[in-house]
This record gives C-alpha cells, sequence and structure tokens, in this order.
C-alpha cells in the first residue's frame, strides 16, 4: 500500500497551494473546452429515424415529446452481447432522477443502443 509522506503544517499547506494552482488551471482550462462545444456548428437531421420502444415504434421527432431539446444517451450494447458496460448501467440506474431535473428545464432525455429492445429491458 502507498504511504503518503508525512510533512510539516507549512509544507503541507505550500504543497496544497501548489496542487490548487494546477487544479483552477484545469477547472479554466475544461471552461473554455465546454465554451467552444456550445459554440460547435449543428448538424440538421433530415432522416426520420425510428426507434423501438416499450410504446411501439417512434420517430425521432417523438422522442422530444413536450420539451424542445433532447438528449440521446447511447448505452453501449450490441445485438447478442452478452457483457452490459458498466458505466452505462451505473447512469441507467439513476436516470430517473436526473429526467426528473431535466423534465423541468425542456430538455427530454432518451437511451439508445443497436441492441434489439427485448435484449434492453431485461437491464431496466
Amino acid at each position: 500500500m502507498h504511504r503518503n509522506k508525512i510533512v510539516s503544517r507549512e509544507d503541507w499547506f505550500q504543497a496544497h497551494k501548489a496542487h490548487l494552482a494546477r487544479e483552477k488551471e484545469l477547472t479554466r482550462f475544461r471552461e473554455r473546452i465546454a465554451a467552444e462545444r456550445r459554440e460547435l456548428p449543428w448538424l440538421k437531421i433530415r432522416k426520420d429515424y425510428v426507434f423501438e420502444t416499450e410504446q411501439g415504434p417512434n420517430r425521432l421527432t417523438d422522442l422530444f415529446g413536450t420539451n424542445s431539446q433532447l438528449i440521446v444517451y447511447h448505452f453501449m450494447f450490441g445485438p447478442g452481447c452478452t457483457h452490459h458496460c458498466e458505466g452505462c448501467s451505473f447512469l441507467a440506474d439513476h436516470i430517473d432522477g436526473a429526467n426528473q431535473h431535466l423534465r423541468h428545464h425542456d430538455v427530454s432525455l432518451v437511451v439508445v443502443s443497436r441492441a434489439p429492445l427485448a435484449e434492453l429491458l431485461p437491464y431496466k
């Protein structure tokens, strides 16, 4: 097991200040990258994709529901997969709470996958 060095309060404080400066630099960099992402051009989707849902087939435009914004999360699970993505499964376990919050902000959230619906439902 790795053991951290034990130092005086002053040495700890100096190391902490240096680390905090790097964390702030990283935060500012992430904010710049996020601003760039928000300014990316959009792509008009011309194809009317159809998705298999528990309520039957739904077009892409139907997935918005009553909201003007749509987040599409790709659940990494292909046809015939026998192993699920742990990160995707973790997110799926917490979508209900996020959905309520997003609906209050005019956002619909859907999860899509290449696997047939019947193969996905056991993970719901």
